[in-house]
């Protein structure tokens, strides 16, 4: 097999991270790579020059190492296309000291495969090069295609906030940063996290959840690190811990919030060092992991409280992403709702085909609490117990809903409700008249042009609401495939 090729571009020599990389990669000659150091001091001309690109079209590397300062992210992506005009494929993989949240997603999005940010240690960085260089080897095949469908066909929807944080999933998957996965419960946070796993390199290794909330306090840490034979009373065998088992892959902590005190010092630690110790021992055990974790509440207001410790929240919120609620996406209702009856028909081999604009209205009025997860249950039960060929509006059973006290004016309060009511009004109309916005303003009793003028107000699409009451098409229920 030939050496690997990786070129380390150093444009920020003053730093001693491109000494600090050369070390690490030069330390382990199993590894088998040949390596080229070219540094140079970033006047913009020189960034760009003819020299740049002689040493890559010259030295023709499996991969690029580029080595930046704070200062270059404001060129980075004339940069990196720059270095595409000598190779489409390269992989290059960021190194930058001091870096913002935003600032990794912006590098992502404009076609860094990864990022590597001090301490620089090898237990980290050398798995992460050695998948990106196994991805460029065997390249995009098939099973990789079927993979990233299976990763994002659960998440449906279409309505703006939702999909600004979707997108971000196949650019973050290809990363191996922690990221923080925030929104309501029932919002899908566990889903976003099985696609970010299938997406990425890690796809083949195992996905393992784990919900803090719902394992006892005292036993946390032993979930999670796992004991050696004899570590407490009853531990009559070794148990290897779920870090353990996600090596390779990706460990998913939802409610990070319930972890306790002594069990996020430890995580920390792995996180850090990639290396922990089991209960009961003193051999110190290593873990190639990826940390995926999922809140929600605010985790800022947990540390003020003394809950959550400031110094692992950075250290997990690498790239944060935010699942809005389903009262803030409620064009997508018809969406997943013909979803789930497509879903629990078949699974129930019932002959229920259809959802009346009637029983859709009456989703859409609903302010969901549960979110997706409530909708979803919402319509199990309606297929289960429907006797039509589509689901009544009589089918569709709702818990009643309280709305909280707001500290808030009088005034604003009423405006806000009234705003509420008008949009979920005017939509159901819509829904009801299959988009036909003449009908529906006939419906309302109010002019056409007044009418469309509060479609207008509301930002809503009338296309949105064609044949909702009939199948929908390839591409409309899942825009996202």
């Amino acid at each position: 097999m030939k050496k690997e090729k990786i070129l380390l571009l150093d444009l920020n020599p003053q730093n001693d991270l491109g000494e600090a990389l050369q070390v690490i990669l030069k330390s382990f000659p199993k590894l088998d790579i040949h390596l080229q150091y070219e540094s140079t001091r970033s006047s913009e001309s020189s960034l760009y020059s003819h020299a740049l690109s002689d040493i890559i079209a010259n030295f023709n590397p499996d991969m690029v190492l580029l080595v930046l300062s704070p200062d270059h992210l404001k060129q980075a992506g004339t940069m990196f296309q720059f270095i595409r005009r000598e190779t489409s494929e390269l992989p290059i993989v960021a190194v930058i000291d001091g870096n913002k949240p935003d600032d990794v997603i912006e590098l992502l999005e404009i076609g860094i495969v990864d990022f590597i940010t001090p301490p620089l240690r090898s237990i980290d960085i050398l798995p992460r090069l050695w998948r990106l260089l196994e991805g460029k080897r065997h390249g995009e095949s098939l099973v990789h295609k079927l993979k990233e469908k299976l990763g994002l066909k659960q998440l449906i929807g279409k309505s703006p906030n939702f999909l600004a944080e979707i997108e971000k999933i196949p650019i973050v998957a290809r990363c191996d940063a922690s990221v923080v996965i925030s929104g309501e419960t029932g919002t899908g946070k566990e889903l976003c996290t099985r696609a970010i796993h299938y997406l990425s390199l890690r796809a083949n290794k195992p996905f393992i959840p784990v919900n803090c909330g719902a394992i006892p306090t005292d036993l946390v840490e032993n979930e999670l690190f796992g004991h050696v034979q004899g570590a407490f009373t009853g531990a009559s065998k070794s148990f290897t811990g779920l870090i353990q088992e996600a090596d390779g892959g990706t460990l998913f902590l939802d409610e990070i919030s319930c972890l306790p005190l002594q069990a996020q010092v430890k995580l920390l630690r792995f996180l850090q060092d990639k290396v922990y110790r089991q209960l009961g021992s003193t051999k110190m055990h290593q873990a190639d992991v990826r940390v995926i974790v999922a809140t929600n509440i605010e985790l800022e207001g947990a540390i003020k409280e003394g809950k959550f410790r400031r110094d692992l929240y950075y250290r997990l919120n690498i790239i944060p992403l935010t699942l809005p609620p389903l009262r803030e996406r409620k064009e997508d209702i018809p969406l997943l709702a013909r979803h789930f009856l497509d879903k629990y028909a078949s699974e129930f081999n019932k002959q229920v085909q259809d959802i009346t604009s009637e029983a859709v209205q009456k989703l859409i009025i609903y302010d969901w609490p549960g979110n997706v997860r409530e909708l979803e249950n919402v319509i199990e039960r309606a297929v289960i117990f429907c006797k039509e060929t589509a689901i009544q509006d009589v089918d569709i059973v709702l818990k009643k809903f309280e709305a909280p006290a707001y500290q808030e004016s009088f005034q604003k309060a009423k405006s806000r409700m009234i705003e509420q009511f008008e949009k979920s009004y005017i939509q159901s109309l819509l829904l009801a008249f299959d988009g036909n916005i003449t009908r529906a303003a006939n419906a309302a009793q109010k002019n056409r042009r007044a009418f469309y003028e509060l479609i207008r107000k509301y930002k809503i699409e009338s296309q949105d609401f064609k044949t909702y009451s009939r199948e929908v098409k390839p591409g409309q229920s899942r825009a996202l495939l």
